[in-house]
């Protein structure tokens, strides 16, 4: 299983950016995706998360700004970030909890990051 992140970029504050991160693979279900994000001495933290029946949630810095979407069809989760600020520079990586088919087991996987960086 592989998880394939796209999408990021350099914007001026208060611009948009949508993430795009693609499991591909011996997929038999993906239970959970999410995003995180890891700024420049900082500890990675968790951004959004998004269950397969589509229950999400948000850290409090980005709720009403960012949205997570899932399309169960394409195994893709989205991160559509809307009225960027300059302190959501980071880099942004997502991962799945995913029950593959080969072999039938249950993990955790992870992409690779992509850099969003909001200039002022």
């Amino acid at each position: 299983v592989q998880l394939q992140a796209s999408g990021g970029g350099l914007v001026q504050a208060g611009g948009s950016l949508r993430l795009s991160c693609a499991a591909s693979g011996s997929i038999f279900r993906i239970n959970d995706m999410a995003w995180h994000r890891q700024a420049p001495g900082k500890q990675r933290d968790l951004v959004a998360f998004i269950t397969r029946s589509g229950s999400t949630n948000y850290s409090d810095s980005v709720k009403g700004r960012f949205t997570i979407s899932i399309d169960n069809t394409k195994n893709t989760v989205y991160l559509q970030m809307n009225g960027l600020k300059p302190e959501d520079t980071a880099v942004y990586s997502c991962n799945a909890n995913i029950l593959s088919s080969a072999p039938f087991r249950t993990g955790d996987y992870w992409g690779q990051g992509t850099l969003v960086t909001v200039s002022s």
